[in-house]
């Protein structure tokens, strides 16, 4: 059983005897002596992604669930549900792209290093790689004579995502994104 203070951004725990991933946490310290760090945590139901904020004391025990994970692959969109392959035997299971949220704009054709959550053998999320590499599709054309410096502008890629890269990158040029706050992050 973990304890609040040992949660992280994609813990997986049963509160009521559902499970809900963890989305956000906000820590906050106290500012008098003996009070206790209260961890105020943003959870979505791994099956119907409805948030549920609470708040934990470092100390308060969360119960665990019996969660497998699994490396799988994306491996094509079936409708309206995307369909992921077990690597190790190569089972498929499917995600409703509802379910995916946000998830959906950083999935490509062939994309490996995604984990899925199981609970006794159904698919109920996934989790995403640190990064993805992307191709732009569309941007302002680059600057002659830009440097890496701060100045920014908005690239869109093939699934929609929109991310500020440096001026001096163009259509065409693949870039590495990080999928947990969705910025750029080098150039590939």
């Amino acid at each position: 059983m973990p304890k609040a203070s040992d949660l992280k951004r994609g813990s997986v725990v049963a509160i009521n005897g559902h499970p809900y991933i963890v989305n956000n946490i906000d820590i906050k310290a106290p500012s008098s002596r003996g009070a206790n760090t209260l961890y105020k945590v943003r959870f979505n139901h791994a099956q119907t992604k409805q948030k549920l904020d609470e708040t934990f004391k470092g100390e308060d025990m969360l119960e665990d669930i019996a969660l497998e994970r699994r490396r799988v692959q994306y491996s094509y969109m079936d409708g309206e549900f995307y369909v992921f392959m077990d690597a190790e035997d190569y089972s498929q299971y499917t995600l409703a792209e509802d379910m995916l949220g946000d998830q959906v704009q950083y999935i490509t054709d062939g994309l490996e290093g995604i984990m899925g959550l199981l609970v006794e053998g159904e698919i109920i999320a996934i989790e995403l790689p640190q990064s993805v590499v992307l191709e732009i599709t569309e941007c302002a054309p680059a600057i002659k004579g830009a440097s890496a410096s701060a100045r920014s502008k908005p690239a869109t890629f093939a699934s929609g995502l929109v991310v500020q890269v440096p001026e001096y990158l163009e259509s065409g040029e693949r870039v590495r994104i990080n999928t947990q706050e969705g910025r750029y992050m080098s150039r590939e």
